[in-house]
C-alpha cells in the first residue's frame, strides 16, 4: 500500500511516504542492502571532460552509521554541506527483531551545467530523504524546499514523476525524475529511492547524470 502526500509553500515543498509490505516469511535474499543513504553524486561529461563527484556523506547500517560532507563545487554542479545517519534499533530482544532507518539531509544544491545550452539554473535549497525498514516491510519518505528553475511543477509530485527541463527555445535538455523508486524483481520488500535524478539529453551537449539524495533499505530479519 502506498501513501503519497505533497504540499507547496512559498517556493516548492513536497513530501512522500511509501510503504511496502513484505511477504510473511523473510526473503532468502535481498536486492538492496540493509540500509544505506548519501547526499548525492554526479557523473557526467561536460566539454569533453568527465565531472565526477562520488557519493557524498555515505552511511550504511552495521558499517558506517554516520556520514558528513562539506560543500563540494565541481564544473556545472554544487552540493552544499550534508549529513547522513544509518542506524539499527532492537525492538524485541527476545525475538531478535530490529528496525532500521537510513536518512540523508542536505542543502544548497545547484546545477548550472545547462546554462550554456540556454537552460535554467536549477536550485534546491533544502531536502531530506529516508528509507526505513521493519520485519514487515520498508518505507521511504522525502521532502524538499527552496526550489527554483523548475518551471511548471505540479502541486502534487507523485513517485517517479518525470519533469522536462527546457531551454529558452523549448528544447528538452534534461529529464528530472523526482522520487525515483526502484523495486526489485521479484519483489522481496526492499526498495531504493532517489530524491531527484537528473538525466541529460544529447541536445544539452552533456552526457551522464546527477543524483540528489539517495537511500535504500531491506526488510529486517
Amino acid at each position: 500500500m502506498r501513501h503519497l502526500r505533497a504540499r507547496r509553500t512559498a517556493a516548492v515543498a513536497a513530501a512522500l511516504a511509501i510503504t511496502l509490505t513484505a511477504a510473511a516469511a523473510a526473503p532468502a535474499w535481498a536486492a538492496n542492502p540493509p540500509g544505506v543513504a548519501s547526499v548525492g553524486s554526479a557523473d557526467f561529461t561536460k566539454d569533453g571532460k568527465r565531472v565526477l563527484v562520488p557519493a557524498l556523506a555515505a552511511c550504511a547500517v552495521d558499517d558506517a552509521p554516520t556520514g558528513s560532507s562539506e560543500p563540494v563545487v565541481a564544473s556545472g554542479v554544487r552540493f552544499g554541506a550534508g549529513s547522513s545517519s544509518c542506524v539499527r534499533e532492537v525492538v524485541d530482544p527476545a525475538g531478535g527483531i530490529t528496525r532500521t532507518r537510513s536518512e540523508a539531509v542536505g542543502r544548497d544544491f545547484e546545477l548550472s551545467a545547462l546554462v550554456a545550452a540556454g537552460g535554467p539554473r536549477l536550485r534546491v535549497g533544502s531536502w531530506r530523504i529516508s528509507c526505513s525498514a521493519t520485519d514487515r516491510g520498508t518505507d521511504s519518505a522525502w521532502e524538499l524546499g527552496g526550489m527554483s528553475g523548475f518551471a511548471d511543477l505540479p502541486a502534487q509530485l507523485p513517485a517517479n514523476y518525470a519533469h522536462e527541463v527546457k531551454s529558452r527555445s523549448g528544447v528538452v535538455l534534461a529529464v528530472v525524475t523526482f522520487s525515483e523508486v526502484v523495486l526489485p524483481d521479484p519483489n522481496d520488500g526492499s526498495m531504493s529511492v532517489s530524491l531527484a535524478r537528473f538525466r541529460f539529453t544529447p541536445e544539452s551537449h552533456l552526457s551522464g547524470e546527477v543524483v540528489l539524495g539517495a537511500a535504500a533499505c531491506s526488510p529486517t530479519p
